[in-house]
């Protein structure tokens, strides 16, 4: 007989526990994905046309409101912001913003709607729960207004490089090491700030690099070469008598200097500087020239004998100066002198003649006071002696003119009116005297004709004077030495040039031109003297110097101008 196995398994039993678990399985994916599409529906329909969450506005939290409601959130926790100065940094600088200043005034609808929508994606969705987004204010700007605030703001953030320099400073090199500067983008700037100036933190806008011209490679380039150079050592120039011109190392700043040209450095040496200090020392070693001197005394001739001199020759002391200072070239070096001897020896004036008239000149016209102060200026100029090629200078023959040396107050024209001073009239001496080296054919060195024409002197041909400021200089251009006599008389004055005639002189007036009227004033003080003014005009004068055979030898024509004399009127 057969019986069955007791211990083999129904396979129909198996296969039915295997079909449940999966379905279990199933039916919890497909429940929770029912879930997740019943939250992920609700909450869209929940958050449909409302801001995304997580959105944030100058620090205020607007996501997940409706647009009308974060409008008024913004406008609420904002508004009391809006005139508050605003921080504007760019790198290293800051600068600060009045936002009414600027026109600017925030769109609320505008700037709820540049946050957007809710996104569709769910893993977006769930960002917003978890994080914040700024969102940039969406401004209304006045340009009229904005656009000077920027200018002024893209001036002040802006951080100019630091360009490389060296100097000399007690005799020590000093260097200024190059560092690079900022620059803003103006139109970069004001979208920051249309954007960003509600922001609690601020503006904060992006630079750009500005490196220096004069870079680290220039300045290191002058500083081991000629700038050490410079003060390795004094410059020592050896003068006469044991005497030395030296350019100390702690004076070489004054002498050397270094400015930018291009890329690079450029290194000065002022030759003037050089030979001031050089000659500090060295002018004692000079030997001035002197011209033989002739006074006459009790009807005798006194002569002062003549001494040649010696000078520095400027130029060959200052001559390759560049490279003893910064090159290679020895700095010690001997000092070039040059000869000066005499133009009027002691034998010329031992020999001098004054027989002959060379020119001679009177004016006339003058008050008692004017008078005193005419004949002592001519006392002290009598018998002056003028050597060839010597300059006449009468401030610097007479010196002062004061109470002290006899002069008294007499009348000036001030401002083209009456006054007084002490040494009033003497400019007619000057007068005088100009028309007498005039004639004598010597050369104009300086002369100031009056501002106002006088009438008693020749137009286009006088000359004022004042102590310390105004002088009459002219130059002994003959061969012969010349000497001024001067005669007063009781209402005139002559100054004769005595000497050899070598030339004869014509003036050719050129009439008068341009006129222009006088204006009319009021004085008040008591001295006031009334007048009737006269015109203004251009008057030229062309003198012409021949020799004693006829021959022309120079024609110079010389313009004047006088201003209109005015109408004074006292009140």
């Amino acid at each position: 007989m057969h019986s069955a196995d007791p211990d083999t398994p129904a396979p129909a039993a198996e296969s039915s526990s295997g079909r449940r678990t999966g379905a279990i399985v199933l039916g919890t994916v497909l429940g929770a994905l029912v879930l997740i599409l019943a939250v992920y529906g609700a909450d869209y329909l929940l958050s449909k046309d409302k801001v995304p969450r997580g959105v944030t506005v100058a620090g205020v939290a607007i996501g997940g409101l409706a647009p009308q409601d974060a409008e008024v959130r913004l406008a609420t926790e904002l508004d009391d912001s809006l005139a508050a100065p605003v921080t504007v940094t760019a790198g290293a600088a800051e600068a600060v913003l009045d936002p009414v200043a600027a026109g600017l005034h925030p769109n609320w609808r505008a700037t709820v709607a540049a946050a957007g929508e809710p996104p569709l994606n769910p893993v977006d969705r769930f960002r917003g729960l978890l994080g914040e987004r700024e969102v940039g204010i969406v401004s209304d700007v006045d340009d009229t207004a904005l656009a000077p605030e920027i200018d002024r703001l893209s001036t002040e953030l802006a951080i100019p490089p630091t360009e490389g320099e060296v100097s000399i400073e007690a005799g020590e090199v000093r260097v200024t090491q190059p560092a690079a500067g900022q620059g803003i983008e103006p139109e970069e700037l004001r979208q920051r700030v249309a954007a960003d100036w509600l922001n609690p933190d601020g503006v904060h806008v992006a630079v750009h690099r500005i490196d220096p011209v004069i870079g680290e490679k220039a300045v290191s380039r002058v500083v081991d070469g000629p700038a050490a150079k410079a003060v390795s050592g004094p410059v020592t120039a050896h003068g006469a008598d044991g005497v030395d011109g030296v350019i100390p190392v702690e004076r070489m700043g004054e002498v050397v200097t270094f400015r930018s040209e291009g890329e690079d450095l450029h290194t000065d040496v002022d030759a003037d500087a050089a030979r001031n200090i050089l000659m500090e020392n060295l002018a004692g070693t000079e030997v001035p020239m002197k011209n033989a001197r002739i006074a006459f005394a009790g009807g005798s001739r006194t002569v002062t004998p003549h001494s040649d001199g010696r000078t520095v020759d400027g130029e060959a002391l200052v001559a390759g100066l560049r490279e003893r200072i910064t090159g290679s070239e020895p700095r010690e070096f001997e000092v070039t002198y040059t000869d000066e001897p005499a133009r009027f020896t002691t034998a010329d004036a031992e020999k001098a003649t004054f027989d002959e008239t060379v020119s001679e000149f009177t004016t006339t016209g003058f008050s008692y006071a004017s008078g005193v102060n005419i004949r002592r200026v001519a006392e002290m100029v009598d018998g002056a002696v003028v050597a060839p090629g010597q300059v006449f200078s009468l401030n610097g023959y007479t010196g002062p003119r004061g109470t002290a040396q006899g002069f008294v107050e007499s009348g000036i024209i001030l401002n083209g009116h009456a006054d007084t001073a002490v040494g009033g009239g003497i400019s007619q001496f000057a007068t005088t005297l100009y028309n007498a080296a005039y004639f004598a054919g010597f050369d104009d060195v300086a002369h100031t004709p009056h501002s106002y024409y006088i009438s008693r002197y020749p137009a286009g041909r006088e000359a004022t004077v004042f102590e310390g400021l105004i002088d009459l200089q002219f130059r002994n251009n003959s061969p012969y030495p010349v000497m001024i006599n001067t005669v007063t008389g009781d209402n005139s004055i002559t100054v004769r040039m005595t000497g050899v005639k070598t030339v004869e002189v014509e003036s050719v007036p050129g009439g008068r031109w341009a006129e222009t009227p006088p204006t009319r004033i009021t004085l008040t003080d008591d001295n006031c003297v009334p007048s009737s003014g006269a015109p203004g005009f251009t008057t030229s004068d062309t003198r012409i110097i021949r020799d004693l055979n006829g021959t022309e030898i120079d024609r110079q024509t010389r313009t004047t101008v006088y201003d209109p004399s005015p109408i004074i009127q006292c009140g």
